[in-house]
């Protein structure tokens, strides 16, 4: 029995580990694939006090160091429901069944998908969701940019550092990160933004060869050897049937707290304004700080 179990390894749910560990809580964190969450995708950390000039990656591994150090238990298994049982709460994962008094949910959220064709078949094959993690794959190769956020922008320059040419392609007329990653990205030699087009097709035989983009009613090719596509994020939480969330799968938590008692909810996963490592961190102690006066009752 524990007293607290995190479902996720982002930095929400490391943090909220953390937190709880320091309380004295028995903790459980439970992650699906690897402690980290969407930050591992970050080059440099530019915006998170006293952490300039950090790889997300680095900042990640230090978080896990930091919670396993203090006490939590990390074990790799993907929750499939939540179960309340009043003064308990059954976890149940694909590989095995947990029991806590209280449960924090820290799922993040995941990769929005282009939905076209062959784009499941293609992944690991040409497409991916994370330039960090599949960068390096392509050294000296051509590639191309989806999105027009602060994620693409920041995937672009990344990859510029790496490929041989890279195309940033965004649907609207103007980017949506700050002018000075604009800038930076501008004035890179191997870059060329393609604005107001959209991706309409990948074509492939067994890896992705060429895609094709439509602006303003008209068609073209490009040839590239990745295709990497950042265009947002949709809440990880369709496992959870009976925590109140909004139309767009978002959990309501004032105050951290859903609509069941002992359980929580941190990160990216929860309606609020803004999401960042910041408020990502800030989350998971405002939910660590529930759960002791949760336990306390």
């Amino acid at each position: 029995m524990y007293d607290l179990i995190i479902v996720g390894g982002g930095p929400a749910g490391l943090t909220s580990a953390i937190y709880a560990c320091r309380a004295g809580l028995k903790t459980l964190v439970l992650e699906a694939n690897a402690c980290g969450g969407q930050i591992i995708v970050a080059a440099d950390i530019e915006n998170y006090p006293a952490a300039m000039h950090i790889s997300g990656l680095d900042f990640a591994k230090r978080l896990e160091e930091q919670a396993e150090e203090l006490g939590a238990e990390i074990e790799f298994d993907k929750v499939i429901a939540i179960e309340d049982k009043g003064e308990t709460k059954l976890v149940r994962g694909e590989d095995n069944e947990y029991e806590a008094k209280t449960v924090i949910i820290a799922t993040g959220t995941e990769p929005r998908k282009l939905a076209l064709e062959n784009e499941e078949e293609l992944i690991g094959h040409g497409v991916s969701y994370c330039a960090t993690c599949d960068g390096p794959l392509y050294k000296d190769k051509i590639v191309a940019v989806y999105g027009g956020g602060y994620s693409a922008v920041g995937e672009a320059n990344y990859l510029s550092n790496i490929a041989k040419r890279v195309y940033i392609i965004h649907r609207r007329d103007e980017f949506r990160a700050s002018a000075k990653m604009i800038e930076k990205l501008k004035a890179k030699d191997n870059v060329e933004l393609i604005l107001n087009s959209t991706i309409t097709s990948l074509n492939a035989d067994k890896n992705l060869k060429s895609i094709t983009i439509e602006s303003n009613g008209e068609t073209k090719e490009i040839e590239v050897d990745a295709l990497f596509v950042s265009i947002g994020r949709t809440p990880s939480t369709s496992a959870f049937k009976d925590i109140r969330t909004t139309e767009d799968g978002y959990i309501e938590g004032d105050q951290c707290r859903t609509n069941i008692p002992g359980v929580f909810v941190a990160g990216d996963c929860r309606v609020k304004d803004v999401r960042q490592l910041v408020t990502a961190t800030a989350d998971g102690a405002i939910a660590v700080n529930e759960v002791q006066k949760y336990l306390q009752k």
